[in-house]
């Protein structure tokens, strides 16, 4: 009986090459087609777009498209366009994202509550999330237009200021117009992550800090936000890149304008791109955008790392 077990698997054992090849690259041969379609839809598509960075890619001069080396780097150090867009960016970034934040910690905390409607709550309030960001720009412009608009008589009305004006034209605010924009549509971002982030926490631990006599902000502390961290930080990250990238708002409300005042680093690259049509700083300045949002993350990661090993 030993000996025909050993009999079989000896038989086995010599099963021919081209079988055992076949077995061993039989998982890869099921992810092939997500791989091939990353490759194609992404990679190939970076690749080249890197490689336009180092040649010059104009659209209007036909004799373009040789190697030209480090020539758009050393332009782009000395591009003061290039910084006031930068600054412009970390602006731009830094209020649409804590503002989205905030609010829509403040509508999860709300929607997490029972009451009578929430339904039809969650439904307006996930509303913005739908409506295309090429849409939101126009409607949002025209909102602040003083012809057609009513915002601007309503900060006029408020005394906040001297005359019914278009905050778009006004190179001192022009770029809360589109902050407070990219604010109401992302808005349900952070409401739809942190509400279901908050669903997850067990029930229990707040009536037991609640028999215990622990307030509200008691309650918040030493439990909502120890459980709701983890999220915060990956919607963060997530929201911080996007919105860095994000420019069609800029592009719809202002065209980065008035004197280059709502410019940041993704609207440039468009300017630069089909306006100028200079593909190859375009290009250049877009991986300059992203090894600095790639630095960016790797320091969140690296801090959330650091964080959670110290717990």
């Amino acid at each position: 009986m030993t000996f025909q077990a050993d009999a079989s698997f000896a038989r086995r054992d010599r099963k021919p090459w081209l079988a055992r090849l076949a077995d061993a690259a039989q998982p890869y041969l099921y992810s092939a087609p997500a791989l091939i379609l990353i490759v194609a839809v992404m990679l190939v598509p970076l690749t080249i777009g890197i490689s336009y960075a180092f040649r010059d890619i104009q659209l209007l001069n036909p004799f373009s498209g040789g190697f030209i080396g480090l020539d758009h780097f050393r332009e782009l150090a000395k591009d003061k366009a290039f910084y006031g867009a930068l600054r412009n960016t970390l602006w731009w970034t830094g209020a649409s994202v804590f503002l989205q934040f905030i609010f829509g910690l403040i509508l999860a905390l709300l929607l997490d509550k029972p009451f009578t409607g929430r339904g039809i709550a969650q439904a307006l309030v996930f509303l913005p999330w739908a409506v295309p960001s090429f849409l939101a720009g126009l409607n949002w412009a025209w909102l602040f237009n003083p012809v057609i608009g009513p915002i601007p008589h309503w900060l006029y009305g408020l005394g906040l200021m001297s005359e019914p004006g278009n905050i778009l034209s006004d190179p001192n605010h022009a770029m809360w117009g589109p902050i407070v924009a990219n604010v109401w549509w992302g808005i349900p971002f952070f409401a739809i992550t942190l509400l279901a982030a908050l669903q997850a926490i067990p029930r229990d631990l707040y009536e037991a800090a609640e028999i215990d006599g622990a307030g509200w902000w008691q309650r918040f502390g030493s439990i909502t936000l120890p459980f709701l961290a983890p999220t915060i930080a990956i919607t963060v990250l997530l929201r911080t890149v996007w919105i860095s990238n994000f420019a069609d708002l800029i592009v719809v409300m202002t065209g980065g304008g008035p004197a280059d005042k709502t410019q940041i680093v993704a609207s440039y690259i468009f300017t630069q791109a089909f306006k100028r049509l200079d593909f190859g700083y375009a290009s250049a300045v877009a991986l300059v955008l992203l090894l600095l949002l790639l630095a960016y993350s790797l320091l969140i990661i690296l801090l959330r790392q650091t964080l959670l090993n110290k717990d």
